[in-house]
């Protein structure tokens, strides 16, 4: 991997990150993984869990990651691909969607509020399918639903996605997004009273987390809207190929 892909997928994982520690995914955590496994609350926070238990939440678990990275991973396919059909616009969809990043990112900081983007647009399944497969489609319904919070940085993502030069880079980075979103769900079913405990650390900060979610897209809204984020690639790849 060249050098300049690596700052794309270290922004793209850290895009992940921020997505699962949003106010609207990291609360509900706990619901979900009662939801997708069928065991209680009272049994995911026994001590003395039963292997079984553990190994079915670990299996519902990545079938459930497996669901939203399916759905995030054909988004970035489809942003590269119309990124290669408007291939002469390229530098206009940069510099637009800078601009609408940068709005975003000062909604997010709560410098002002936009309406529509506080009201949660999501599709909920009042009764799980059963199996682990029923596991994998709350996934997809994760994915193409809850779009209010993780949507405005999964939006700067795709919008770089669709610039890129390579078909590859927008499956790439969504990729990477997922297991910035995935992987910390995943070791939060592997240790859920840990996470229990943490959660009660971190809510309290959790404005504090929306404000640097906000900062996050605003630079990253800049980049693109002053083209910094091209000079940046094409100095590292300089370096990474003298």
């Amino acid at each position: 991997m060249n050098q300049p892909q690596e700052v794309s997928t270290l922004i793209a994982f850290s895009a992940g990150v921020l997505s699962f520690i949003s106010p609207c995914v990291l609360p509900l955590v706990p619901s979900y993984l009662t939801y997708i496994t069928g065991i209680s609350f009272k049994e995911l926070t026994e001590v003395k869990a039963k292997a079984k238990l553990r190994w079915a939440t670990v299996f519902h678990s990545l079938l459930f990651i497996m669901g939203f990275s399916t759905i995030f991973i054909l988004m970035g396919a489809s942003a590269s691909y119309l990124g290669q059909l408007l291939v002469k616009y390229q530098n206009w969809i940069m510099k637009g969607g800078g601009v609408l990043i940068i709005f975003l990112g000062i909604h997010f900081t709560g410098i002002i509020n936009i309406s529509f983007l506080q009201v949660e647009k999501r599709f909920e399944l009042r009764k799980k399918p059963l199996g682990y497969m029923g596991s994998f489609l709350v996934g997809i319904v994760f994915a193409a639903g809850w779009t209010p919070c993780i949507g405005p940085i999964l939006s700067a993502i795709l919008i770089y996605a669709s610039t890129s030069q390579s078909f590859s880079t927008g499956i790439l980075l969504l990729t990477v997004y997922s297991l910035g979103l995935g992987v910390p769900f995943f070791l939060s079913s592997l240790a859920f009273n840990s996470f229990l405990s943490a959660f009660d650390r971190i809510r309290r900060y959790m404005r504090v987390i929306t404000i640097v979610s906000g900062i996050f897209l605003i630079i990253i809204g800049i980049l693109f809207l002053t083209d910094t984020y091209r000079e940046i690639n094409a100095y590292l790849n300089m370096l990474a190929n003298p």
